[in-house]
C-alpha cells in the first residue's frame, strides 16, 4: 500500500489538474442555480448504456427537478484551447450516459470547431482561470464573469468606531 500524504494523496500532494478539477466542481455547485442545476458533486462513475463502460466523470450536475443530470468535464490545459474531438469526446459520453448535457471548464476556452459541437451538442462553455481557488477566482460562463476575492486586513494602529443613525444620533461607540 502507498504513502499517503498530509492532503490525503497517496505519493504526495495534489496535482495542479487535481486541485482545478476539485475547485470547479465546488464553484459550479455554489452557482448551480445559474445553470438550472440543483448542485453538482465532485469526481465519480456514471455507466455507458450502449457501450458498457463506465466512466469516471470530473463532476456530476444534477437538474433542479431532480430529472436527470449534466457531466462535467475539467481540463486545465494553459497552453492551448480544447479542440473539437475532446468536445466531440464528451459529446459522446453525454450520449452514452443519456446525460441531459454537459459542462466543460477550461481556462483558455474551446477553437472554433469545438465551440460548434458544444453548441450543438448543449455543452456549457465554462472558463476558470487556472490559479483559481475556492476563495480567489475568475469564473465566467453564459455571457457572465463572476469573481471571488480574499484579502487580509491588518489593523495597526487604534480606532475608535461610530454607529449612528442616519440622522446622527450615536448609537454605540467602540474602542480598539
Amino acid at each position: 500500500m502507498g504513502k499517503t500524504s498530509i492532503d490525503g494523496q497517496a505519493g504526495g500532494p495534489k496535482k495542479a489538474w487535481q486541485t482545478y478539477e476539485e475547485v470547479a466542481a465546488y464553484l459550479l455547485n455554489q452557482l448551480a442555480g445559474e445553470f438550472y442545476l440543483g448542485s453538482v458533486i465532485g469526481k465519480q462513475s456514471v455507466p455507458g448504456i450502449s457501450s458498457g463502460t463506465t466512466y469516471v466523470i470530473d463532476a456530476k450536475g444534477f437538474k433542479q427537478d431532480g430529472e436527470g443530470f449534466v457531466v462535467v468535464e475539467c481540463r486545465r490545459y494553459t497552453t492551448s484551447k480544447l479542440n473539437q474531438e475532446r468536445v466531440g469526446a464528451l459529446a459522446y459520453r453525454i450520449w452514452d450516459t443519456r446525460a441531459e448535457g454537459g459542462i466543460i471548464v477550461s481556462p483558455l476556452g474551446l477553437q472554433e470547431g469545438a465551440k460548434r459541437i458544444a453548441q450543438a451538442e448543449n455543452i456549457i462553455e465554462v472558463s476558470l482561470d487556472p490559479a483559481s481557488s475556492c476563495e480567489s477566482y475568475v469564473i465566467a460562463f453564459l455571457n457572465k464573469v463572476i469573481v471571488g476575492v480574499t484579502e487580509t486586513l491588518t489593523m495597526t494602529e487604534s480606532g475608535r468606531v461610530i454607529v449612528s443613525d442616519p440622522d446622527g444620533t450615536i448609537r454605540e461607540t467602540s474602542s480598539f
